[in-house]
């Protein structure tokens, strides 16, 4: 399973319809944007089964009328975060749309429950302004049986489309 890369996706692709260029960290450098950037990781997490064994319950299949089973799974999750820019006013404004971001923009599998910034700083590796935050977020991950075979399908973040 892919949760943790899942979760990352989710805050980059929540971050970037707030306006704002992101990244997963250690994929590229910041210089290379024109603008501020958001760099992304899970620095931490913490997972659980919902249910029994994970096990939720049945759902009937609309256009077939299958019934397929159920499956469910939690984490808790710590997001880092690093919002760089060549200015320190528009660092600031770039951690400010991130915020709000990660209030208003995450799938609905991805609960936002506690974030803190700390303060602007100059970053002599890349030669910006940095501001490092973190979000603490509960994430739900759903499943099902593939009706036929009853395997097992992969488990993937509520509200998030498969790709």
């Amino acid at each position: 399973m892919n949760g943790l890369n899942q979760v990352r996706d989710a805050v980059i692709d929540a971050l970037k319809g707030a306006g704002l260029a992101a990244m997963a960290a250690y994929e590229g450098a910041a210089k290379e944007y024109e603008g501020p950037v958001a760099s992304v990781d899970v620095a931490a997490a913490e997972g659980k089964s919902v249910g029994l064994s994970g096990y939720l319950g049945e759902k009937r299949d609309e256009k077939t009328g299958s019934i397929r089973e159920l499956y469910g799974m939690q984490m808790d999750v710590t997001i880092s975060l690093g919002v760089r820019a060549a200015g320190a006013s528009d660092c600031e404004t770039a951690m400010e749309a991130a915020a709000g971001a990660l209030m208003e923009k995450l799938p609905a599998g991805l609960k936002l429950e506690k974030m803190s910034w700390n303060g602007i700083a100059w970053d002599k590796a890349t030669g910006m302004f940095l501001r490092k935050g973190s979000a603490a977020c509960r994430a739900v991950f759903l499943a099902e049986d593939s009706g036929d075979t009853g395997t097992l399908l992969d488990f993937i973040l509520k509200g998030t489309i498969k790709k």
